[in-house]
């Protein structure tokens, strides 16, 4: 966050072993009269609502969501993955999520206009930094959105529990829009029926399907950003 928008700094909580490693940071704080105070293990407990706060908290101005005409015009031309949430409301997936989509180079990920996501301290926090790499787009109404990702070359493909073609060895297309639901209820009929494809992950059955967040890494892992930049990094 801070090598990307330091400008959105507000207060910093950090533990006295931390200094030595944020010390451009606390420099940063100094020079903009930005406030930071040392504090117990047990502080940053409480403020972050975690143990894994790994010795440092930042108050920052949220990163702003995009919406969708804006997130189209600054997209390049080329082969790219976009990722489309369906009824997915875990703050924990959303951040497992934006880390995958991160590490795999997907140029943005996708929110319903009614999706009560949005990116949260927690979801922050389990991203791994993903969240400051990935665009957050809010969307408006479903037709005109898919409209314009179909204009922009955007070609829908859904993710189904059953009666999907297998992942492994199906052609995706060049600029593709995965389509990823809530476990309990999978992606909109509506929505999978306005997709050109339909996509399952094969296993052994023993259980019904992938958590959403696992399933997506497999997705992207196995072929679904692969057109997208800078894959794999």
């Amino acid at each position: 966050m801070f090598e990307h928008r330091p400008q959105d700094l507000r207060k910093v909580w950090l533990l006295e072993s931390r200094i030595p490693k944020l010390k451009a940071v606390l420099a940063h704080c100094v020079q903009h009269r930005i406030g930071y105070t040392v504090v117990g293990d047990e502080d940053l407990h409480k403020l972050s609502g975690s143990a894994h706060h790994e010795g440092v908290v930042f108050g920052v101005v949220p990163n702003t969501e995009h919406n969708l005409s804006e997130w189209l015009r600054a997209l390049p031309a080329g082969p790219m993955a976009a990722l489309w949430l369906d009824g997915v409301g875990n703050p924990h997936n959303l951040g497992a999520i934006l880390r995958s989509a991160a590490h795999f180079g997907v140029a943005g990920l996708l929110l319903p206009k009614d999706s009560p996501l949005a990116l949260s301290g927690a979801a922050a926090r389990v991203a791994e930094g993903g969240a400051e790499r990935v665009p957050m787009v809010r969307l408006g109404r479903t037709d005109n959105s898919l409209a314009q990702l179909s204009s922009a070359g955007f070609v829908p493909v859904a993710t189904v529990v059953r009666g999907g073609q297998p992942l492994y060895g199906t052609a995706l297309p060049e600029r593709l829009l995965l389509m990823m639901g809530a476990e309990q209820t999978g992606v909109d009929p509506l929505l999978a029926q306005a997709s050109a494809l339909r996509l399952g992950i094969p296993g052994s059955g023993a259980v019904e399907s992938l958590n959403v967040a696992s399933a997506t890494a497999v997705l992207w892992a196995n072929g679904g950003a692969s057109a997208g930049p800078e894959p794999g990094r």
